[in-house]
């Protein structure tokens, strides 16, 4: 072209390099707010907080902006309900994304929908309840002929006294001990362990279970 000749704009693709995964939270995923528009215009797999103040029309309308083009692994579900409303809310949403072209990732947040206040005013979560949160999610999935692909948790290589329960067994009393957190009480080193090997012990028992019954495991 000659010098001073408009020239068509070139589509580029937009990342965000800031993080290594990006995520909208539970709060801030409004279908005309800023995060969903920000979040549609980037080409990063990116991650959905999914609550039980979500509907499950709502969910297939967010992956319809978030992957419009239905590619596998560009949106992560990262469900967070609580122990004692995963079995109400999350058959629904596997339900609802089932009916769709979405393939998402689902993830589950053990943590967040766990959280309590101690008699002393620390915030706290319950080791009990985290694990009751993980191994519904695995079992809902499974009848449902769908598949947990991740666990999220908050946790630190310290010990800390941020939750209570686990092999330590940390009651409300010993939080003051350790505790560090400015934010969401984390899981200390040896309450993620007993997790890691809870996980894996369910794994084997489904295995086994599996086997014995002449069917095939994931």
């Amino acid at each position: 072209t000659t010098p001073g000749t408009p020239t068509a704009p070139k589509i580029t693709d937009w990342y965000n390099l800031s993080a290594h995964f990006i995520w909208i939270g539970d709060r801030t995923r409004q279908l005309d707010g800023a995060h969903i528009e920000y979040f549609r215009g980037v080409k990063n797999p990116v991650g959905i907080k999914v609550g039980p103040t979500m509907d499950a029309d709502e969910l297939v309308r967010v992956l319809d902006i978030l992957d419009p083009l239905l590619e596998p692994g560009r949106v992560t579900l990262i469900t967070r309900y609580g122990a004692d409303k995963i079995d109400k809310f999350l058959p629904g949403h596997i339900r609802a994304v089932q009916a769709t072209q979405h393939r998402p990732v689902w993830c589950c947040d053990p943590c967040h929908g766990n959280t309590t206040t101690a008699p002393s005013g620390h915030k706290t979560r319950s080791f009990d309840a985290i694990v009751g949160e993980i191994t519904s999610n695995i079992a809902i999935h499974r009848d449902l002929g769908s598949r947990l692909s991740g666990i999220h948790l908050e946790l630190t290589g310290e010990h800390v006294t941020e939750c209570t329960g686990g092999s330590q067994e940390l009651d409300a009393k010993d939080l003051p001990v350790n505790y560090q957190t400015f934010c969401d009480p984390r899981l200390n080193y040896e309450q993620s362990l007993d997790i890691a090997f809870l996980v894996a012990k369910y794994f084997e028992k489904e295995r086994a279970t599996s086997s014995s019954s002449g069917g095939s495991s994931h």
